[in-house]
């Protein structure tokens, strides 16, 4: 049976994992721009209001925390869908696009977003770079901190495929699970705001599954 791992030189990997992660969003909930956060909050409570479509995009391990939310937007009521789902309406002037990329330079995200400014949808930027192609697109940019320990190079890419990066998180970790906590909490806010129970959303929640 294991036990118990003591702080220190002997500490298991898992746990210093754990640690650094857990370590890393305690201290975004610090830097986060709580104006971002709170005009994020409005245009989605607008859109709940108005019944408006909310798209999340976003690819990779991103498009998977993009999935965890829309299915917590689904449960809250609100008519929200994951782009490259086979079952998606098109987006129109006044739905609102969420693009969620660290680097904010993910080709498909980009284009997909700029696809969603022409046609009129509000399109929001969940990224790491205020200053990246996806935030110049973007209505509103919503600051999330992904990668802190970076190398002299300037490309993103040429970091992750060098193999530069964070030992106990590699390549877009720190980013897709303060990402993943962040949108969490964003859905707490939500509920809040719109008076939605655990109970109300236990009423959408699938309940045919395998």
């Amino acid at each position: 049976m294991g036990g118990l791992v003591s702080r220190g030189s002997n500490e298991h990997p898992v746990v210093k994992a754990i640690r650094e992660i857990t370590n890393f969003i305690l201290k975004a909930s610090n830097d986060i721009n709580l104006d971002q956060v709170d005009r994020l909050l409005d245009i989605l409570h607008k859109a709940y209001i108005e019944k408006r479509k909310v798209i999340v995009m976003g690819a990779g391990r991103s498009g998977l925390v993009g999935r965890a939310f829309a299915m917590r937007l689904l449960h809250l009521g609100f008519n929200s869908y994951v782009l490259g789902d086979t079952i998606i309406p098109s987006i129109q002037k006044g739905d609102i696009a969420i693009a969620i990329s660290g680097s904010g330079r993910t080709q498909l995200i980009v284009t997909a977003a700029d696809a969603a400014k022409k046609v009129g949808a509000l399109v929001i930027a969940i990224t790491s770079y205020t200053d990246s192609p996806l935030a110049n697109i973007a209505d509103l940019v919503v600051w999330v901190p992904g990668r802190t320990k970076t190398s002299s190079m300037d490309d993103y890419f040429a970091r992750q495929i060098l193999g530069i990066h964070e030992p106990l998180a590699p390549l877009g970790t720190l980013f897709e699970d303060t990402a993943a906590v962040f949108l969490d909490s964003v859905i707490y806010a939500l509920m809040l705001r719109l008076g939605v129970r655990e109970e109300d959303m236990k009423v959408r929640h699938a309940n045919i599954e395998l």
